[in-house]
């Protein structure tokens, strides 16, 4: 099938949002598929987009600027994409987060669409409710059954779309490869942590877990320039290290040298972090890690207490350091919880699972670009 994936940012970037993106055309060419991603300018420069993202295909990418007008910049975007579209050859699936895209193309091919975060006032609810009108609209795909409640929260009397939830995923890592040589001391505990530091994602939690447990090294791999600067000046322990942002390609390495892993995301997440679930957690999965994470309810839907994590509320200090100790202290519970974590993934949250699951249903029929 030919699919055109319609994403709402910039490729090559250093946002969630671009490796969800890429890592579904990824899954698309090799279930069989052919892909091309439409997306704006990289925000990361001098990057070979391929190298950066670590995929395994190089489909083809096609950058549409967006004029810088307001209010209607998205729209002017909508139609260049739209003239790419039919001088390619009409596809015979759009897929992807480009709301203003997909309305303007939605007359050309039967469409997905992936929802990443809600509507956020009355013109976003307005074009929302417009496409999931669309005759041509197949199916809406959201990252978690919290977005997807509140999304028919905020929509009401919507069309009843085909809709589904399908989780973040992550690749299957390979057992053996390069590991991180982290700065730090010879025998402590290494804990990680993978994201972009705020204070949603429990940046100021990580900060205070480091002071009552001076014993083990903590590792925060993500953030801009100014993020990381931020968060060191409010630092007070010698044993937490920052190593910025990384691309997607080499963030393995480092999940493979770390002890455990963290997710202390609030309940007053950023943006629309309290209903997503952070890409960090299935990348935690796939490396056979124990987790210890916030008990949120959108985390739980990817874990469970005791069988692939610990969880603890968000907000006590407490709670955390009496779970980071348990696990420091008990190889055998670490181990458990690891196994734990990767056949969940294995079985439930890899890529080629997810894009089976989205795509269950509709046209498969294969014909070449011109």
């Amino acid at each position: 099938m030919r699919i055109a994936y319609l994403h709402d940012g910039s490729i090559p970037t250093d946002r969630a949002a671009g490796v969800r993106a890429v890592r579904m055309c990824d899954a698309l060419v090799d279930a069989g598929h052919q892909v091309i991603l439409y997306a704006r300018p990289g925000s990361v420069p001098d990057e070979d987009l391929y190298a950066y993202y670590g995929t395994r295909n190089r489909f083809e990418v096609r950058t549409v600027a967006q004029p810088a007008v307001p209010l209607v910049g998205p729209w002017l975007r909508a139609r260049r994409v739209r003239a790419e579209l039919r001088r390619r050859a009409v596809p015979d699936l759009l897929y992807g987060d480009d709301r203003a895209a997909l309305l303007v193309c939605a007359d050309l091919a039967p469409m997905v669409r992936e929802v990443d975060r809600l509507p956020a006032g009355r013109l976003d609810r307005a074009l929302e409710h417009r496409l999931l009108r669309r005759r041509r609209l197949r199916r809406v795909v959201t990252g978690s059954h919290a977005l997807a409640e509140e999304l028919q929260h905020s929509l009401p009397g919507s069309p009843r779309t085909d809709r589904l939830t399908a989780l973040p995923a992550a690749d299957p890592v390979p057992a053996d490869g390069p590991v991180a040589q982290l700065p730090g001391r010879e025998g402590a505990v290494r804990i990680g942590w993978i994201g972009r530091p705020s204070t949603g994602r429990g940046t100021g939690l990580l900060l205070a877990l480091a002071e009552r447990l001076p014993e083990a090294d903590f590792h925060l791999v993500g953030g801009t320039e100014a993020e990381v600067r931020h968060w060191r000046d409010r630092c007070r322990s010698v044993n937490v290290h920052f190593h910025g942002h990384r691309p997607p390609s080499r963030i393995t390495p480092y999940l493979r040298a770390f002890d455990l892993v963290l997710a202390p995301h609030q309940q007053h997440a950023d943006g629309a972090g309290r209903r997503t679930v952070p890409t960090c957690l299935p990348e935690y999965l796939a490396h056979g890690r124990a987790v210890v994470a916030s008990d949120h309810p959108v985390l739980r839907e990817l874990l469970t207490d005791e069988v692939n994590s610990l969880l603890c509320p968000a907000d006590s200090v407490e709670d955390w350091v009496k779970a980071v100790r348990r696990l420091t202290e008990d190889q055998e519970l670490r181990e458990r919880l690891a196994t734990g974590a990767l056949r969940r993934h294995l079985t439930h949250h890899t890529w080629h699972a997810r894009t089976a699951r989205v795509l269950a249903g509709l046209p498969t029929d294969h014909r070449p670009w011109r």
